[in-house]
């Protein structure tokens, strides 16, 4: 099946280095681009409806044409790109995209230092995480170059990881020169036995297409012993999986989300 990128593009600063990143990633994984946009046309309260629909129309167009703008300027013209443009709510567009026969990756840009207040307040990125089953990169400003050296893989002891959804993400990457690190977030004085047997087995699951290993982190030394392995270099990417503790534990998160992800320029990936 052929493999596409969703970039979801608002046109703010942050939408070029978004589109460099999946552009790069593209021509290594040989995906389709689709450039997704959603329009907030201004639409006066007592408008007739055809006046209504031209206005739709007219905002609609003049975003296609700005996404064809961007594409020009930042995508070469050996990669396949589409463009969706909608007023429609993403909640509707997206799971009619995905419905279409792709292996797709959802790309959304994570914005400003309240990422926190952002991500457990509502905005647009939680939205889509939290509503959409498909696995979605969650990109801070400033990242224009995709690499893969370093792959970090969270895992729970009570929500298991999706080794399914794991297996298809990583259909989008080339094995060689690829590490992945199993790792867990222990609480102060818990039982890790069980967490570690886990751990173990998904390094020796991955060992024959990637160079693995695995680590537990307890909670009260969690910064320092976590940055001891992840180092917030632009050759790292973060996987967290939807519904983990990682995310909603806000001890954790409150670390890993603005240190790691915003602060330090770390991809995030949410598996479903």
């Amino acid at each position: 099946m052929n493999k596409r990128f969703i970039v979801l593009i608002d046109f703010s600063e942050y939408s070029s280095h978004l589109i460099k990143y999946a552009c790069d990633w593209s021509q290594e994984a040989n995906a389709k681009i689709l450039l997704l946009h959603q329009t907030h046309p201004f639409l006066p309260a007592f408008a007739e409806n055809e006046a209504r629909e031209h206005l739709v129309q007219q905002a609609n167009d003049q975003a296609r044409e700005k996404l064809k703008t961007l594409a020009k300027a930042l995508i070469p013209d050996t990669i396949e790109v589409a463009y969706y443009v909608s007023e429609i709510d993403y909640h509707v567009t997206l799971p009619e995209l995905l419905a279409e026969p792709f292996e797709n990756l959802i790309f959304i840009g994570l914005k400003g230092t309240g990422i926190l207040k952002k991500l457990f307040l509502g905005s647009v990125a939680l939205r889509i995480i939290a509503n959409t089953e498909n696995t979605v990169v969650a990109m801070p400003k400033g990242i224009d170059s995709f690499s893969h050296e370093k792959i970090f893989v969270a895992v729970g002891e009570k929500k298991l990881l999706n080794v399914q959804q794991l297996d298809n993400f990583l259909k989008f990457m080339d094995h060689e020169n690829t590490s992945i690190t199993f790792f867990h977030l222990a609480k102060p004085k818990e039982d890790t036995t069980l967490i570690k047997e886990q751990l173990r087995n998904l390094s020796e699951t991955y060992a024959d297409r990637f160079t693995t290993n695995f680590a537990i982190y307890e909670a009260n030394n969690r910064l320092d012993g976590i940055k001891g392995v992840i180092n917030n270099k632009i050759d790292e990417i973060l996987i967290v999986q939807k519904g983990s503790r990682i995310l909603t534990d806000q001890l954790f998160s409150r670390f890993l989300i603005n240190e790691l992800v915003y602060e330090g320029q770390t991809p995030l990936i949410i598996l479903p």
